[in-house]
């Protein structure tokens, strides 16, 4: 008698192993197929991040020394201007020096009439200091008043004696470190003059002009300015120079710069003169005393930095020097 298989009595079919290898290709044979047809999914690279570029920083303003100038027009010294160039140099404390080479009788310093006036303030010292002689200019022991002072004066005279000892020595140096470290300069007709980069130093109505201290190096500084009728000297440089600026200062009169500010102190008027002055006389504007103008926003045309040069021939570029 023949045997039944179980499964085949119970109603369940059996499985056949061939058909089972059969079906394991079919399916790897279907994926194949569709790895061919489906192109593989790729994962694009993040895109390249870019280097920011760094964007040049602001170009720095030229940073204003913390001292002052007091510029005076000549003529007699009112006492308000000079109680305030005191006051600025340390009152009693102050330690002036006085530099008095624009007189021709600085030779002999007693013989000059500013020399008992500075002698006589209430102050801690007055020392005048005074050569015709380059190499003295740079001497460390001559010029370590300077090195100590709150505040110098410049006496009046000619500006081309004035400056031709001093440009490029250690003098010049040691007046813009004043400055630097908030001491105060001031100086009365040629002292006055000797203050600005481009320097008058004779001549009218056709100015013959050199180089001075840069003490305030965007302006061009006149004295006597109406009392001599030199508004058309002045103009005819700013003509010449637009990247500057005028102040024409009257006797008896002056300006008190600090940060950029200005103000007018003493018994007459100041004239600011402006780019395209010759042209529009709306231009030129008259201070009176007590009237204050900020000169920043006229300055920064060109780029000068007050800074002690090397050796200049100190004659005038056109001409010969005429006196103050």
């Amino acid at each position: 008698m023949n045997r039944v298989p179980n499964s085949a009595a119970n109603g369940t079919p059996g499985r056949d192993p061939g058909s089972a290898v059969v079906g394991r290709r079919v399916l790897l044979l279907v994926l194949v197929l569709l790895a061919t047809l489906i192109p593989p999914r790729t994962t694009a690279p993040p895109p390249k991040r870019q280097e920011a570029q760094a964007s040049p920083p602001p170009p720095t303003p030229a940073k204003e020394p913390p001292g002052w100038l007091v510029i005076v027009g000549g003529g007699r010294l009112p006492d308000g201007v000079r109680s305030r160039f005191l006051e600025l140099a340390g009152g009693k404390d102050a330690r002036l020096v006085v530099i008095p080479t624009a007189s021709s009788k600085a030779d002999r310093l007693e013989s000059l009439a500013s020399y008992a006036y500075w002698k006589a303030q209430q102050v801690a010292s007055v020392t005048f200091l005074h050569t015709r002689k380059a190499d003295e200019a740079n001497d460390p022991n001559f010029v370590k008043p300077l090195t100590e002072a709150t505040g110098v004066w410049f006496p009046g005279g000619d500006q081309s004696k004035l400056v031709a000892p001093y440009l490029g020595s250690l003098v010049e140096r040691e007046l813009h470190r004043l400055l630097e470290r908030g001491g105060v300069i001031g100086g009365t007709s040629a002292g006055a003059s000797a203050m600005s980069q481009l320097m008058i130093v004779g001549g009218n109505p056709l100015a013959q002009v050199g180089d001075g201290f840069g003490l305030l190096p965007e302006v061009v500084i006149d004295q006597h300015f109406q009392n001599r009728h030199r508004l058309p000297r002045l103009l005819g440089i700013l003509d010449q120079h637009p990247e500057y600026l005028g102040l024409g200062i009257d006797e008896e009169t002056a300006v008190v710069v600090h940060s950029g500010r200005a103000m007018v102190l003493g018994n007459a008027n100041v004239r600011l003169c402006l780019p395209g002055a010759s042209k529009d006389p709306n231009q030129v504007r008259v201070l009176k005393p007590g009237e204050q103008i900020d000169l920043g926003p006229f300055m920064g045309r060109q780029n000068v930095t007050p800074k002690a040069r090397p050796p200049r021939d100190p004659r005038p570029r056109t001409g010969v020097a005429a006196a103050s």
